[in-house]
């Protein structure tokens, strides 16, 4: 599809946007209807939702945090984790007796785990009080199938029709009024033997750089203080596009643009983090010190079956790059426990490779197959109860590192960025290499960028002082 034809679906959709203004006033007898949005899994589904509910302003409803009170509820579903399928089934079992309770209500699902034939199969069959489910790829065409879906009154699922394409000009509400998402570049080429994204999100693609940063510019013109640019690996942005330019140079470019913020990304691939990368993070004064750089084991041969495309001594060698060019450095990496066919004496290689690197943090998962994946067929004969005990292992390791790196900050001020009231008098506020001070001050400091002394350390969460 053309560029001039993605135009044109937009206009398209618009079109269905203003008939939806109409319709849904008359179908809510002339009240401001009201949606709620629920997202699960990463931030690029928050992303995402941030669309849906921008789309959904455009057509004149109202968005509410109570689902109670609401006349459409999407949930935005995530497929990485069995754990965060199972909330949404349980989260939909639920709505059963609200709509019960309130025959016009309109529910949708959409995301990662519509694409899915199995899981939208179960949707249809399980949940007929479902009336409109799609997936990742559709999202620019909402308001039509929104449209069709209120006035046919039949059930419509859409999935699987990816295009390749990006779609400009979709409507946004940001969550947020001082930090926010920034998508650079959609899908994944890796095709990790345990991941689902790629088959849900489709191949990678990257938004032109004068797009994204006349969005960057546009941001911070509007008092945004913190960007997080995403994508499910940055690191490959450019691929395909006309504009030969690389995540370095587009990260450099946005850190060029006049103002006082911060910027951060996620997620970054080891196989593709280069020293160049590295080298303009050093360099910028704006670019937060902070990388999540997901290992996900320390093992050669794990890796190897994970198809991650890089060994240990790969991962090392950015590392310590990294630290030798980055002042006060903060590492974090996603872990996963349990891959099949792993071993104690592989997993205590992890072990040994957290200790060394000493990461400020992790998210660490046992390993849950995803249907579709080559990983899911290998053979996986440790049982979970000792997967379990690898990692509370590995927690407590990782604790320990935590808890050493608080008390290495305590009598240190740092440049923080408020970003929420705790309770009446203590604020969160967040340092450049991501970990949490709670401070005494006053709602007026939420959003601005301030001082703090580290005073006490409590593993993951600092108390300190303003200056």
């Amino acid at each position: 599809m053309s560029e001039i034809n993605t135009t044109a679906e937009l206009a398209k959709q618009a079109q269905y946007t203003d008939l939806l203004k109409d319709v849904l006033l008359m179908r809510y007898n002339h009240r401001q209807p009201k949606a709620h949005i629920r997202t699960y899994g990463c931030q690029q589904n928050v992303a995402d939702s941030e669309k849906i509910k921008g789309m959904l302003e455009e057509m004149g409803c109202a968005l509410t945090e109570n689902a109670e009170e609401a006349d459409m509820i999407i949930f935005n579903t995530c497929a990485v984790r069995e754990h965060a399928e199972d909330r949404v089934f349980g989260n939909v079992g639920e709505l059963k007796a609200l709509k019960r309770k309130k025959p016009s209500l309109l529910i949708g699902l959409c995301g990662c785990m519509m694409e899915q034939k199995h899981i939208a199969d179960r949707i249809y069959k399980s949940f007929p009080y479902v009336g409109l489910v799609f997936g990742t790829h559709v999202i620019h065409k909402f308001p039509e199938m929104l449209y069709n879906a209120v006035t046919t009154g039949k059930r419509l699922v859409e999935r699987g029709t990816d295009d390749g394409q990006i779609y400009e000009g979709i409507p946004m509400h940001r969550d947020g009024s001082f930090k926010g998402w920034l998508s650079i570049m959609y899908g994944c080429d890796n095709f990790c033997t345990y991941c689902i994204v790629p088959h849900v999100r489709g191949r990678e693609r990257s938004r032109k750089p004068s797009v994204v940063l006349e969005e960057a510019k546009a941001m911070i013109g509007a008092g945004y203080k913190e960007i997080t640019l995403l994508g499910q690996n940055v690191n490959s942005y450019g691929k395909g596009l006309d504009e030969k330019t690389s995540f370095p140079e587009l990260l450099k470019s946005v850190s060029e643009i006049d103002g006082d913020f911060w910027i951060r990304f996620m997620t970054s691939h080891p196989k593709d983090a280069s020293k160049e990368l590295i080298d303009v993070i050093a360099e910028s004064g704006k670019i937060c010190n902070h990388i999540h750089l997901p290992f996900q084991s320390g093992s050669d041969g794990i890796l190897k079956r994970m198809n991650r495309h890089y060994d240990k001594e790969k991962y090392m060698e950015i590392v310590n790059y990294a630290k030798s060019r980055i002042p006060d450095l903060s590492l974090t990496s996603d872990v996963i426990v349990g891959f099949p066919g792993e071993t104690y004496e592989d997993f205590r290689k992890t072990l040994d490779l957290i200790r060394e690197v000493e990461f400020t943090s992790l998210f660490t998962f046992i390993y849950s197959p995803r249907v579709g994946t080559p990983a899911a067929k290998m053979d996986d004969p440790i049982p979970y109860e000792e997967k379990s005990r690898w990692f509370g292992e590995l927690l407590k390791v990782q604790e320990e590192i935590a808890a050493k790196r608080c008390a290495g900050m305590v009598g240190k001020t740092y440049r923080v960025l408020v970003e929420e009231q705790k309770k009446e008098d203590i604020l969160c506020a967040r340092t450049q290499n991501n970990i949490i001070v709670e401070v005494s001050g006053t709602p007026e400091m939420i959003g601005t960028f301030q001082n703090a002394e580290i005073t006490e350390a409590r593993n993951w969460i600092l108390r300190g002082k303003l200056h």
